[in-house]
């Protein structure tokens, strides 16, 4: 009888210690997959938090906040070109969300949400599907930006507006695929001669935004190249000047001569 309560209780203690592991695994995977994706929505959507953590802070909190502002004008049936893994995607209420992007570029698409792949010559969409296209940091890599737009146009309805973001001061990035920075005159010269009428253009950051930003960017690129430790280590660096440039930015006269992105809202002339 006593060999069998021992038993008994034996069994108890193994199942019971075999529960507790399930559910620590189970509760480190699920807190794993929620660290995880709250720091890639920092990555792109970047709070306060992300001071710490994101050495491109700086220019992606003015971005966010920019393309957060515009993100009403934008209704209906809405074409995310070179979407990527859709970063943006919550910020807009529309009826339909479609990404679109490229099989070959300067990224893999191993966390991409690419609905429709494009061949870089026509998009498979009849003339006037979308009312709405959301273009974001694409078209530095487009060598043929007066042709794409073209085709843009082609499937945006009459009236139909574009929420379109292009960098004007950044480092060479995703390459060989990065062709070109834009100044506001640049992308607004480009934008009218293929039919579009600007309605809203903002300059996102300002001069020295853009020095504290470019001095992080720095430190990660020194970095980079030994993977997770490198980032770790740069974040030493990076951290603190997120840190200062938050605190001492107020504090100069704004010069927005040079800035990260121009962020513009055109229309489909009709």
């Amino acid at each position: 009888m006593a060999v069998m309560i021992k038993s008994k209780t034996i069994l108890n203690i193994t199942f019971l210690y075999t529960l507790i592991n399930i559910i620590n695994i189970e509760f480190f995977n699920t807190m794993t997959t929620s660290l995880i994706s709250f720091l890639k929505k920092q990555s792109f959507q970047p709070g306060l938090f992300s001071v710490l953590i994101n050495p491109f802070f700086l220019i992606r909190r003015a971005l966010f906040k920019a393309i957060k502002q515009n993100a009403p004008q934008l209704t209906g049936r809405l074409m995310d070109f070179g979407c990527g893994r859709k970063p943006y995607e919550n910020l807009f209420q529309v009826n339909e969300y479609i990404g679109v992007d490229v099989k070959t570029s300067g990224h893999d698409h191993a966390s991409s949400k690419v609905d429709v792949f494009y061949n870089g010559k026509t998009l498979p969409f009849a003339d006037n599907s979308f009312d709405s296209v959301f273009c974001a940091e694409a078209i530095e890599h487009i060598f043929n930006p007066d042709e794409v737009l073209l085709e843009i146009k082609r499937v945006m309805k009459n009236g139909g507006r574009i929420l379109l973001t292009a960098p004007f001061c950044w480092n060479e990035h995703e390459i060989p695929f990065d062709y070109a920075r834009y100044s506001s005159f640049g992308i607004s010269h480009l934008l009218e001669k293929q039919g579009f009428k600007i309605i809203t253009l903002h300059k996102s950051g300002n001069f020295m935004r853009t020095i504290f930003q470019m001095t992080a960017l720095y430190f990660f690129e020194l970095f980079k190249k030994k993977g997770k430790a490198g980032y770790v280590l740069s974040l030493i660096f990076t951290a603190p000047i997120n840190i200062i440039a938050s605190l001492l930015l107020p504090l100069f006269p704004k010069n927005n001569s040079l800035y990260f992105n121009n962020i513009i809202v055109a229309e489909k002339e009709t």
